[in-house]
């Protein structure tokens, strides 16, 4: 999904993880004991973080801040190559770890299976990054750091965070988030009675076709694909950045999901996270 003019001048950042993942689109999903031949193969940095980065770049046409950390390997240093080019203004912490990579199987039907390889790496807010100029953003999307790099998060506009992220870490931290975005359908950002201490503004939870539900706001409808439907992979990272986007730009809950509904429409038609620019 493209630009918008009404978010002409936005200054947006995301704090969060890369994996480099391997896509392939195969016959049908591997079973126990297969062997399957991918009909096609490609390779980017992705994961929520990178994938919402892009996405929010990609709608307000600046470079978009994002604070990551990589491996200080090849795997690494090619994320940060092809992320710059993507659009992203790199604040990295390397680690002296392998940089995570993934492999992400997708059928005819859009249906997917991912496999992730080595430890999640974040930024945190010991690192020596430049975390005072997000109180120049006016929004932030976060999905990973800890406890005191979300405190950071929080001099931002808007905040808006993944349940990936913990909810544990989130009441950790004594932050206040504008916007809780996550998934219905992905046990990893389940959201169980009695853990939001402080509730956010704004909860949204997708259910992928169906729509999804918002508090305040109830039910609300999914936006038709643009196209056929290639693979569901970052999806709902684009839909968390369009909502991010538009609840930044002062839009309302509304209009604000219509905008993430359009943007993980138009990546479901797209074979990996990134349609050609």
């Amino acid at each position: 999904m493209g630009f918008d003019s009404a978010l002409e001048g936005l200054s947006l950042a995301v704090v969060g993880h890369v994996e480099w993942v391997s896509f392939l689109s195969v016959a049908e999903l591997p079973g126990p004991g297969s062997i399957c031949q991918a009909q096609a193969f490609r390779e980017e940095p992705a994961g929520g973080g990178a994938v919402a980065a892009v996405q929010l770049a990609r709608l307000s046409r600046l470079p978009v801040k994002f604070y990551t950390a990589l491996g200080r390997d090849g795997i690494g240093e090619q994320a940060a190559a092809r992320l710059r080019a993507l659009g992203l203004d790199l604040e990295v912490a390397w680690r002296d770890a392998p940089t995570r990579r993934g492999v992400s199987f997708v059928d005819p039907a859009g249906d997917r299976a991912i496999t992730v390889i080595g430890q999640r790496l974040q930024p945190d807010a010991s690192d020596p990054l430049p975390w005072a100029d997000l109180a120049l953003r006016d929004g932030v999307f976060v999905t990973a750091t800890d406890a005191p790099g979300l405190q950071l998060c929080r001099q931002a506009g808007l905040l808006a965070v993944t349940p990936r992220l913990s909810m544990a870490l989130v009441a950790a931290s004594g932050v206040s988030c504008d916007a809780l975005i996550g998934s219905a359908l992905d046990p990893a950002e389940r959201v169980e009675p009695g853990e939001l201490h402080q509730p956010p503004r704004l909860r949204i939870a997708t259910e992928g076709a169906a729509g999804g539900w918002s508090e305040p706001g109830g039910r609300y409808p999914a936006q038709a694909l643009p196209g056929l439907l290639v693979d569901s992979y970052g999806c709902g990272d684009s839909f968390a950045a369009g909502v991010t986007a538009g609840l930044a730009a002062g839009w309302s809950a509304a209009e604000a999901i219509c905008l993430g509904s359009r943007c993980g429409a138009a990546c479901a038609t797209v074979f990996g996270p990134y349609a050609p620019s």
